[in-house]
């Protein structure tokens, strides 16, 4: 069995922001959903489990940082095409998120960036193996 990746983020609003990643195409997982928490599937290994602030505040005693102010972690998920980098772009400011630094494109990476409605960061790139460059 591969490993699989459940990321944990705190939110504010759980119907908002879980309506947020539906517009992005990622489906909620019932099995695994209530009123604190909702699974989102990324991919066959990869979910986001959105919790409910108080209830995220149960699994750590540090305080929970306010993704808005500050930055803890940038979250980036790979896309098989540079217009499915747009495309998921075009989604995420369409659903209320914001775009908080430039495209970035490299040759053979090209890279966007979007925050969500809690402030969280994710980045979606296509990277083009043929166009890395050599060592």
């Amino acid at each position: 069995m591969s490993t699989q990746i459940f990321v944990n983020l705190p939110v504010r609003d759980l119907a908002a922001s879980r309506a947020f990643f539906n517009a992005l195409g990622y489906p909620t997982n019932p099995q695994f959903t209530n009123e604190d928490a909702a699974c989102l599937v990324i991919s066959d290994t990869i979910h986001v489990m959105l919790l409910v602030e108080p209830f995220f505040q149960g699994f750590t005693r540090k305080t929970i940082c306010d993704a808005r102010t500050h930055t803890e972690v940038i979250l980036c998920l790979s896309a098989d095409s540079r217009a499915a980098v747009d495309d998921m772009l075009g989604k995420a400011l369409a659903a209320g998120g914001s775009e908080p630094i430039e495209a970035k494109d490299y040759g053979f990476m090209y890279q966007r960036g979007f925050q969500d409605i809690d402030g969280h960061l994710w980045e979606v790139v296509h990277m083009d193996e043929g166009k890395m460059p050599g060592d």
